[in-house]
């Protein structure tokens, strides 16, 4: 159980002895952790949410459901049209909503305007004032709020330490670097104590080098701060990166929501499996716990098929490769070698199955199928074209 979790389930507890009456009981420690769980916004919580936009053939959001805990990061991971960022504007109150409730804290926001419910925003517009200095953006906010000059200026210098860009403050945000802006924009939005922190891509203008850093940076902050948080994006590897837990749209629904251990190698639909990391579809025979793949016996995860040719969905690193020449096992299947790519400390292998059976139950094309191993690994001499034989291991597999 992490931090988060056991801080939710004492609050909680203690919430229910408060209700009852019983807060006398409430042990002085649980009665922190409440207080502290209020004092950063407490849980979210999304129920039944739909919205359609005027015009629109289908909702963009459908029976929508989030809950999301004290001091959490959950980052929302789709394909553009999924709905995570219409998912996002409708908790900060941007986006009216058909049905359902949103919850903060315990308290209904759902009618509650923008301005009054706490939160901040992040995005990729950076969204500040060029006639202002960096220090003075992260101001602004607390100077509309009838702040005092000299506690404004300290709270905002502390944001901008937060953030590593003390040495920037007295700087025009065009005289910036795209990273130090949006460094700017997230001192800007915490300098407020926001109960909720939302960012919606906040790092696809930026380049590559720069994204890393950053995408590191803002979750220290956010363990540093324990701000629950709401972090939208397409990018796999930034949510994996970050998150406490990733919820995977579709359709204006999550799929599935877990742990990015949990969500990459327990998959509880094709969809998930397809769209986080790379995946093999593979013909088998299942019996609903165990699958014949290749010859080989592979467990099966909860939900999974049965039926006597299943298609069974099996991650590249869980796949082994020798040259035909030198294997000796009585499992896996002969497949040539198409291409091979070095990605530093790992390498990709692309072949394509040489079993004509296999092509027809794949719909006449080529089964072709990745194989990912360290670089340590990789046979000695192997070269486009080499024959090699391919087979999984005994790793937990979905069938579909």
């Amino acid at each position: 159980m992490t931090l988060a979790d056991q801080k939710a389930a004492v609050a909680e507890a203690s919430e229910s002895f408060i209700d009852n009456e019983l807060g006398a009981t409430v042990t002085e420690a649980a009665q922190a952790v409440l207080e502290d769980s209020t004092e950063r916004g407490g849980g979210i919580r999304m129920q039944h949410v739909d919205k359609i936009y005027p015009g629109a053939a289908s909702k963009a959001l459908d029976d929508f459901n989030l809950d999301i805990k004290p001091g959490e990061m959950v980052v929302l991971l789709g394909g553009s049209g999924c709905g995570k960022s219409t998912a996002l504007r409708a908790l900060a109150g941007l986006e009216d909503i058909q049905a359902g409730r949103i919850l903060v804290g315990g308290q209904d926001v759902t009618a509650t305007p923008v301005n009054k419910r706490n939160m901040a925003m992040v995005s990729q517009a950076y969204s500040l004032f060029p006639h202002m200095t960096a220090l003075q953006n992260v101001e602004f906010g607390l100077e509309v709020r009838g702040m005092k000059k000299a506690e404004r200026r300290r709270i905002a210098m502390e944001k901008l330490e937060l953030v590593g860009l003390t040495d920037q403050a007295g700087k025009y945000t065009q005289q910036m670097s795209g990273g130090q802006q949006q460094r700017v924009a997230l001192a800007r939005a915490l300098a407020i104590s926001p109960r909720v922190l939302l960012l919606d891509e906040p790092l696809s203008a930026l380049d590559a080098k720069v994204r890393v850093q950053l995408r590191d940076e803002i979750r220290r902050i956010q363990l540093e701060t324990g701000t629950t948080t709401v972090f939208v994006t397409h990018d796999q590897e930034e949510a994996l990166a970050v998150a406490d837990r990733i919820g995977v749209m579709n359709h204006g629904r999550i799929e599935q929501i877990a742990a990015p251990q949990d969500l990459y190698q327990r998959p509880a639909t094709e969809y998930v499996a397809t769209f986080i990391g790379l995946t093999n579809r593979l013909p088998g025979g299942s019996n609903g716990s165990e699958a014949v793949v290749f010859g080989q016996r592979v467990p099966l995860l909860e939900g999974s098929k049965q039926g006597p040719l299943v298609a069974v969905l099996v991650r590249p690193e869980a796949l082994t490769l020798t040259p035909a020449e030198t294997n000796t096992s009585n499992v896996g299947e002969h497949a040539r070698v198409e291409t091979i790519h070095f990605l530093g400390a790992l390498v990709r292998v692309d072949t394509v199955i040489s079993s004509g059976e296999w092509q027809r139950w794949n719909g006449g094309e080529q089964l072709r199928v990745t194989v990912q191993l360290p670089a340590s690994e990789l046979p000695a001499g192997l070269a486009i074209g080499s024959d090699v034989v391919v087979a999984p291991r005994a790793v937990p597999a979905l069938a579909v």
